[in-house]
């Protein structure tokens, strides 16, 4: 019998565990406040609107009318963020008690998920660190089997993994005989040192050099053979290209014949290259992960799926186990659709100056959803019920017709043909099954589809890292992989699904509201480039926008400004930041706003009227020994040609020129801070927020400076608004 208590804690929360206590739950004890806040905050906003327009009605012109939009769109967006402030919760779980109520042979099988697409953007020795961390789980090896999705078709991956599967009979018995934590061979040996380890690590280096040589060299010569098996199965390859080839399925671990060298079964390692063909649609990620899940369907058909990008290793090898209570939790198991952990990451620097852990994002809204129907699924990090993929619900079991993978003929027959690029064509695969087509951010798309069709999800964020991955350490990549997740959700925002319409009505309406909030991210653009550029103008030219000091309204945009920022402020301290990394992060909001939001909103407005279509670019995972050095100090790095530069350029430009301009006037006209101070203030804060880019265009002669021809044509459009500018204010 499953029955439901509460207890009150000493901090004021609310925890909520069950008579089983697979896991416990806690309501946030700022819940009074933060709809109190929201409540007072509300009333500002009106006021604030009901100002704006106002003046707007008043003096009709396009100054008005855009800080009008700009209020408009902050207000909007700040509506929909207090979805996650409503009933955010903080959850614990408790496996032990899981495994001595149902006892090790009570656990479902397990297929493990990593695509990878570029090996020359994520390193194929990489990709197998993922992968042997999670052969190396706390797990029944007969239940566990790892897919491999190679969307770049290299035979030199699929060699990597052939030495992976040959190290891993070595590497599994001394991660369990150790009891590591680190079960990726490079983190480990990244941080650890030891006499016992030397010969291990050894063998490691020895794959990793043969592995990082087929890479050097573009493909897999036979001195890297070790035998005439291998020699055969590369022959294959010859006339294969990424866009155009086969599909490839090799089991190269097989749990029924394979052992380790202490003779214990090894769990079952499948890389798979699904079929591409130039005119068949491969819809990138979301495609290759159908293609694993019918694949894997067709050897294991394990009931419970975890899906890792190719950087990503698991940290804790006994993260199943705390999915599992919930998965296996009978008050949830009938509707829980995934149990999805926080993305975390290693290697990043002391103030994370881009914003890399993306916390907002991956911890404080994601525990927020979590007291509604869950948080979104991130695409890494994430137990999937395969049944919630299906289709339709299902017997809420989770036990149900796994079986042992086997490389028999039939079987592989059935895998290459459900891996062909034909097979989905007149199926539901992708908008009824599997992982939804329509977006390039198909997890965000396909979690959402999930919660509209009554499945919940939950946020499992344990004190250890369940999993750590890798980020982009350049600003260009940074603000690259945010344009193509600002162009994705977008998609997602003004399609027929619109979180707005059918969120709020499928879903529930705030739920509804926090997907849209991540929907229409790229609007942020608006207000960010507003404020950004607009005051800064009109000081210089002598326009007022705001109201004076001595004006009462004058102190309604204080609260506004302030009680947001110290909303964030308090929420990202609360979630173990740092004040320093707190100032690095709001500040890469606004450079996104003028850049990634700004330049993913305009690609997707000419996409749906013809003129470009988004593609998939995978974000890098490479960087030379020079751009880690300058990452390491916090240096920013914008030593390449990119439009991202001119526009930051710009902006950082306009400010400094409005601070000069308004610091001398200052000290030159008397009641002039009286007047504009609010706007001398924006020039201020923007100008101290762009410090890094003022370094990199006239400071810095280090490679990570910015170029020359960026920083000459920077200048040149911010004269170019100065003077019109100056004209437009002065009509």
């Amino acid at each position: 019998m499953h029955i439901s208590i509460s207890v009150w804690l000493s901090s004021g929360g609310e925890k909520k565990m069950t008579a089983k206590a697979f896991h416990a739950l806690r309501v946030s004890s700022l819940v009074a406040f933060n709809r109190a806040h929201a409540f007072l905050y509300s009333l500002a906003i009106l006021a604030l609107l009901r100002h704006r327009l106002a003046c707007l009605l008043a003096s009709p012109s396009l100054l008005p009318a855009a800080l009008f939009l700009a209020d408009l769109v902050l207000a909007v967006m700040w509506v929909a963020s207090q979805s996650f402030r409503w009933r955010p919760v903080s959850r614990q779980e408790f496996p032990d008690w899981l495994l001595r109520e149902i006892g090790p042979d009570g656990l479902p099988a397990l297929d493990v998920f990593i695509c990878t697409a570029d090996l020359h953007k994520e390193p194929p020795i990489s990709v197998v660190g993922t992968a042997l961390s999670a052969m190396s789980f706390d797990y029944p090896t007969d239940r566990l089997s790892v897919y491999v999705s190679d969307d770049g078709g290299s035979a030199v991956t699929l060699f990597a993994f052939m030495e992976a599967a040959r190290f891993a009979r070595y590497w599994l018995p001394f991660c369990k005989q150790n009891g590591l934590l680190e079960r990726s061979p490079e983190a480990y040996f990244r941080s650890n040192k030891g006499a016992d380890s030397e010969k291990m690590k050894m063998m490691y280096l020895t794959m990793k050099e043969k592995v990082e040589t087929a890479l050097e060299r573009g493909y897999v010569c036979n001195d890297l053979l070790s035998s005439g098996e291998d020699d055969e199965l590369f022959e294959r390859w010859k006339g294969f290209t990424r866009h155009d080839h086969p599909s490839v399925i090799q089991v190269l671990l097989e749990g029924s014949k394979d052992s380790d060298i202490n003779g214990n079964a090894l769990p079952n390692l499948i890389y798979v290259s699904r079929e591409k063909r130039r005119t068949s649609h491969h819809h990138f990620k979301a495609g290759a992960l159908n293609a694993l899940l019918r694949v894997s369907s067709t050897m294991s058909n394990a009931p419970v799926i975890l899906t890792l990008d190719c950087d990503t290793y698991c940290s804790d090898p006994r993260s199943p186990l705390l999915a599992l209570c919930y998965l296996l939790d009978p008050a949830l198991s009938s509707n829980l659709a995934f149990v999805q952990f926080p993305q975390r990451f290693y290697g990043i620097n002391k103030n994370d100056i881009y914003g890399g852990e993306i916390k907002r994002l991956y911890t404080i809204t994601a525990r927020g959803k979590d007291g509604l129907l869950g948080p979104s699924y991130f695409g890494s990090g994430c137990f999937i019920s395969r049944r919630s993929l299906q289709g339709i619900p299902s017997s809420p079991s989770l036990a149900q017709e796994a079986r042992v993978p086997s490389s028999s003929e039939s079987v592989l027959r059935k895998a290459h043909e459900v891996a062909g690029c034909t097979y989905e064509l007149r199926t539901k695969w992708g908008s009824v099954m599997g992982f939804r087509y329509g977006s390039l951010v198909e997890d965000y798309y396909t979690s959402f589809r999930l919660h509209c069709q009554g499945w919940r999800s939950v946020f499992c964020n344990p004190v250890r890292p369940a999993f750590l991955g890798d980020v982009p350490k350049n600003l260009n990549d940074v603000l690259g992989q945010c344009k193509r997740w600002c162009v994705g959700l977008l998609e997602v925002g003004f399609s027929r699904y619109s979180p707005l319409t059918f969120g709020t009505t499928n879903a529930s309406l705030l739920a509804g509201l926090g997907y849209a909030y991540d929907a229409f991210w790229g609007i942020w653009c608006i207000p960010v480039t507003t404020y950004g550029l607009l005051p800064q103008l009109a000081l210089i030219s002598q326009t007022t926008l705001f109201p004076k000091v001595s004006d009462p309204w004058f102190y309604l945009y204080v609260y506004l400004f302030t009680a947001a920022y110290g909303q964030d402020l308090v929420e990202f301290l609360a979630d173990d930041g740092t004040i320093g990394r707190w100032w690095s992060d709001q500040r890469m909001w606004m450079i996104k706003g003028v850049t990634a939001y700004l330049f993913g909103t305009v690609q997707f407005a000419l996409k749906k009227i013809g003129i470009s279509a988004a593609e998939f670019n995978v974000t890098s995972k490479v960087m030379d020994d020079e751009q880690f050095e300058r990452y390491e100090r916090g240096a920013f790095d914008l030593g390449v040609q990119s439009p991202f530069f001119v526009a930051l350029g710009t902006v950082a430009v306009v400010n400094l020129s409005s601070l000069v301009v308004g610091i001398a006037r200052a000290a030159t006209t008397e009641g002039f801070l009286h007047e504009q101070f609010a706007q001398l203030f924006l020039s201020g804060f923007v100008a101290a927020n762009c410090w890094p880019i003022y370094e990199a265009m006239f400071l810095r002669s280090d490679g990570g400076r910015m170029p020359t021809t960026i920083t000459v044509i920077s200048l040149m459009v911010a004269g170019l608004l100065l003077f019109m500018g100056f004209i437009v204010f002065h009509l």
